[in-house]
């Protein structure tokens, strides 16, 4: 059975539990699972850049929205300044904190801090800057697209977690534990897979003091 599409996905489901009187509930199942995935899964592949404007002409140029689909941050650097110097992580404390100490000057960013669905900078900035971002992103939802990138490289983590999510609804309780499993099994081994693609993609190369390689 060919599992590389939403309705592929779908039908799959379906087949599994050998039910067809669940056509409008299915979909739901994978808005679970995909949730599921957002929350527990850390892949290289949801890794997103995107670059973000500052308008001093707003009233709160220091706040900037980011993506609708992030979920945390991994860097944040100023792109337009030579050098492309990466801006510090602060609190909300500590970011509070520092523009009380420093009058809240205006000048170039050099902290950064996520309030809600806001990136905050600091000091707050004097001029328009381009942020760079490189965050991690939460997966296509299949509601919206035939298919992303995960269904294409792990299917069985979509059929698995969809099952699960499924279990409580159907009230098929003993078969929690397969899906359960299958799923969790999948999960690692491609959060394993993605590591070595990340850090085994060349030689190391250990530079020792008074030591040309």
């Amino acid at each position: 059975m060919a599992l590389s599409t939403y309705t592929e996905l779908l039908a799959a489901v379906a087949s599994y539990l050998a039910r067809d009187d669940l056509t409008t509930s299915i979909p739901d199942f994978v808005v679970l699972a995909e949730a599921k995935f957002n929350r527990i899964l850390f892949h290289r592949k949801m890794e997103t850049r995107d670059t973000l404007t500052v308008d001093t002409n707003l009233a709160d140029p220091e706040f900037l929205d980011l993506p609708t689909d992030f979920q945390t941050m991994r860097w944040a650097r100023l792109s337009g300044v030579t050098g492309k110097p990466r801006l510090q992580f602060m609190t909300q404390t500590q970011i509070d904190d520092y523009r009380f100490s420093g009058d809240n000057v205006a000048g170039q960013p050099v902290y950064f801090s996520i309030s809600g669905d806001e990136i905050e900078l600091a000091p707050t900035p004097n001029e328009d800057f381009d942020v760079e971002i490189l965050y991690r992103a939460k997966i296509p939802a299949l509601v919206t697209n035939s298919t992303n990138w995960l269904l294409t490289a792990a299917p069985d983590i979509y059929l698995y977690g969809t099952l699960l999510e499924a279990m409580p609804f159907t009230g098929n309780d003993n078969r929690i534990a397969v899906w359960a499993s299958g799923m969790q099994a999948a999960l690692d081994q491609l959060n394993i897979l993605s590591d070595k693609q990340s850090f085994d993609s060349g030689p190391t190369t250990i530079s020792l003091p008074g030591v040309t390689p």
